[in-house]
């Protein structure tokens, strides 16, 4: 595939398209494997996804992926016809999914800008073995089936009847089977909501290339004229073609063929051809192209098998038809002039002189400029949110991999999966989420036999469950194996000068947590001490990079809790602002208790010469951000400044500040570089802008309580 392409619509079309339909054949193969195999729904859907992605990626000359994808397909075309008993299931499953793996790395190279030059030789020499050995096993019951007529079916839709010839017309030519070297005259009509109906024709002529001795279409400049999707949608795709393939296998391709609303297949004679061959060879245009002689559409007298169809899914899209697919840069760059918005409205409704106007019209005007600022934000925010059933149902695929190569049985039970995060959050979450797993089976979960050692089920079982907390979502990770050892982290923690502080002062949680430092993990056999080390430090990078936090819990022999708390969204924070000396700082609403201003007895010190403060009966540490982030001209007198109780994973600290200047929604925005370096010290998460035009700087309060991994 050459570069000149990578930017265009077709390979965005390409990419998205392949990767849905890959992501649902992995999760049809994975559900059919637990039901026990193959339904005849299953093997239909899976041969139409096969076959969808040989066709996009023959018309994007992606070579290696058509051929892989040509080889799985002819495998459940055999299936489908043949209905195999006996069929080793789990090798059929394993076969595919090696070929989703190729197939993904492939697209992940392509959506890269990198070449798809995967070598695909050893899986499809793989892919034929197998498809040989099933035609040897089942090919003479095959053979006794394969000249059985089936009963044709004839419908055509009466919205769509205007449209087409009349039903007695073709249904008044229907014949026997189709004979060898059979001609074809073919009009697909695309579902209303298909879109680049141009695009799709040429996806379909192309994978008709190695069926077929010579091919025809209207109109035929699809690759070259945008305008032909809009003729295409108002009148259909003609196709005209000659084949020595099999009636039943020619039918069949056209059949699984995605976004067709109806298909209408006929026989016609093969001198009715001729006024194609007798045709320029140059593509003609829609204005310039007339078929020489109409009539050859539909003869009197000529033999011919007929089938109008309405596609079986069309009862399923009016949902799909009011959904679009949009570019997710589109939607940042939406987010980002509603951030603006936001921030320009502030200005103008805020600002002094503005305020000091004396005109009740103009107030409400400002009041009603505020609400609707306020629902577009919301509505564009709403339209980010995603839920995380694509992410968990990833999950079932490791779970697979993992029991088949440690040859374990687990269970994943998945709760809450229509929860919905920040389009961006999800992007940082797939790989914490893997890692936990795979190191729950391969490290946590036992052995069949030590399991019903112990009086458990022999099935391990995992839990995923995501739930909405305030504005932050949990999304909680749980097993029922053996836990984790505390000696025996603590151990190996000391061993690589892991240790922050004494271990006594170390709570269970502090300990377990742990196991999440980089350099935890070394090369010797992790499960002597219970490990989930190996890869775990990804858990705590990408949560830090979203402002996330996680929670270790476990029991010995009951199994561990691990939490993630990620927030909604990245985009909007809704903050207390508030000033030290001159300088302007964003506290996110969610984490503060409360705020106060304290009397001079409550004030104290301890005996590490730290400052606390005493409330309700309970002492908690003071942070002084004018000496934290050496400000002048700050206050410095407890009792006339203001105290905020800030709290994180149940840990608390009081904040010093010399006043409150309001709550307020902040649009988040990143730091410049030079502060990014510094941002794990400074404690910082982002900046924004307030109405005044002065900058805040958004407080990472986890960094400031201490949580963040050093």
């Amino acid at each position: 595939m050459t570069r000149n392409f990578e930017n265009e619509p077709m390979m965005e079309v390409y990419i998205f398209e392949t990767t849905q339909n890959l992501e649902q054949l992995e999760q049809v193969i994975i559900c059919s494997e637990k039901n026990g195999g193959f339904t005849p729904d299953d093997v239909s859907e899976i041969f139409r996804f096969m076959h969808t992605i040989k066709g996009s990626s023959a018309m994007m000359l992606f070579d290696n992926i058509e051929k892989v994808a040509h080889v799985v397909e002819d495998i459940f075309y055999f299936i489908r016809e043949q209905k195999p008993d006996g069929l080793d299931f789990s090798a059929v499953s394993d076969l595919v999914l090696e070929c989703v793996d190729f197939i993904k790395a492939e697209v992940k190279k392509i959506a890269d800008l990198s070449d798809a030059d995967g070598d695909p030789v050893f899986l499809i020499e793989q892919l034929n073995t197998f498809l040989d050995e099933l035609r040897n096993i089942f090919g003479a019951e095959s053979n006794q089936n394969k000249n059985q007529k089936k009963q044709q079916q004839y419908y055509i839709p009466q919205e769509k009847k205007q449209d087409l010839p009349s039903t007695e017309d073709w249904l008044a030519q229907e014949s026997g089977m189709a004979s060898e070297g059979a001609c074809y005259h073919v009009i697909v009509h695309y579902d209303d909501d298909c879109k680049m109906e141009n695009i799709r024709a040429y996806t379909l002529v192309f994978g008709l290339a190695e069926m077929v001795e010579e091919v025809y279409y209207l109109p035929a400049d699809i690759a070259d004229n945008p305008q032909t999707a809009s003729y295409i949608r108002e009148n259909g795709f003609e196709i005209f073609f000659k084949t020595e393939i099999s009636y039943e296998e020619i039918k069949a391709h056209f059949e699984n063929i995605i976004y067709i609303d109806q298909l209408l297949f006929r026989e016609i004679e093969d001198h009715r051809l001729d006024a194609f061959r007798n045709t320029p060879k140059e593509a003609p245009s829609i204005d310039n192209f007339a078929l020489p002689d109409r009539d050859l559409c539909m003869p009197a007298s000529s033999p011919a098998n007929v089938i109008v169809t309405e596609d079986p899914q069309k009862n399923n899209t009016t949902a799909t038809q009011k959904m679009i697919s949009v570019n997710v840069d589109k939607l940042d760059n939406l987010m980002n002039l509603v951030g603006e918005l936001m921030i320009t409205e502030s200005m103008v409704t805020q600002c002094p002189e503005v305020e000091a106007i004396q005109s009740e019209n103009f107030h409400k005007a400002s009041i009603e400029l505020h609400k609707i600022t306020v629902e577009l934000q919301d509505m564009v925010m709403s339209i980010r949110m995603v839920p995380l059933s694509t992410t968990f149902v990833k999950m079932n695929r490791i779970v697979r991999d993992m029991c088949k190569k440690l040859n374990r049985e687990v269970v994943l039970d998945l709760y809450g999966e229509e929860t919905e995060v920040d389009k961006n959050i999800i992007e940082h979450i797939s790989d914490p989420l893997m890692h936990i797993i795979r190191n729950a089976i391969d490290h946590g979960i036992e052995s069949e036999a030590e399991r019903l050692a112990k009086g458990k089920d022999k099935a391990g079982h995992i839990v995923l469950e995501a739930k909405n907390v305030g504005s932050d979502v949990l999304i909680v990770i749980k097993d029922d194996g053996r836990g984790l050892n505390k000696e025996r982290i603590l151990e190996k923690a000391r061993q690589n000068d892991l240790l922050t502080k004494p271990e006594a002062e170390m709570s269970d949680r502090d300990i377990f947590k742990l196991i999440l430092l980089p350099g935890f993990s070394t090369k010797e056999n992790i499960t002597e001490f219970s490990g989930r080390g190996v890869g775990m430090d990804v858990v705590t990078k990408n949560l830090d990079e979203v402002g996330g936090t996680v929670l270790v819990d476990s029991e010995v022999d009951h199994g561990t809790t691990i939490t993630l708390k990620i927030p909604l969204t990245l985009a909007i924070v809704e903050g207390m602002n508030i000033r030290v000396g001159k300088s302007r700082y964003t506290i996110p609403i969610t984490t503060i208790s409360e705020s106060f201003r304290p009397d001079q007895k409550d004030c104290m010190m301890d005996p590490d010469n730290n400052e606390m403060v005493m409330i309700r009966g309970q002492c908690y540490p003071i942070l002084r951000l004018h000496q934290h982030y050496q400000i002048k001209n700050a206050e410095t007198d407890l009792t006339k400044g203001i105290l905020i109780m800030v709290e994180q994973e149940e840990k608390v600290i009081c904040v010093f500040a010399d006043e409150l200047l309001g709550q307020q929604q902040v649009v988040v925005k990143a730091l410049p570089n030079y502060v990014n370096s510094m941002k794990k010290i400074l404690g910082l998460a982002g900046c924004t802008l307030l109405p005044d035009g002065s900058i805040s700087l958004i407080m990472d309060i986890s960094g400031l309580t201490g949580l963040r991994v050093q």
